[in-house]
């Protein structure tokens, strides 16, 4: 596990492969800003792996976007991520 101090962060997918339909890259941006799906700022740091199939959010509050299909966690102090492929676990605290 690995905790990270940020804002925002922004959870994602790319596209997957015909050979493996159950899995999916995923992507995890983190911001020092909320709502940068708005701002276009570039994420300070990125966590990236190759054949998730479960991505589990404890104890957060998110926003789902569906015109991107993406996930964003606003008002946060700090995350930890664990990543132990297929699954990645994110947990953290939000500011007051």
């Amino acid at each position: 596990m690995v905790r990270y101090q940020t804002k925002s962060v922004l959870i994602g997918r790319k596209k997957g492969s015909d050979d493996e339909p159950d899995v999916r890259p995923c992507f995890i941006n983190m911001f020092h800003e909320n709502n940068p799906h708005k701002s276009g700022e570039t994420p300070f740091e990125v966590v990236e792996s190759e054949r998730i199939h479960k991505v589990m959010i404890n104890g957060l509050d998110i926003s789902y976007l569906p015109p991107g299909n993406d996930l964003v966690i606003n008002n946060l102090e700090y995350v930890d991520i664990e990543v132990e492929e297929p699954h990645i676990t994110i947990s953290g605290k939000h500011t007051n």
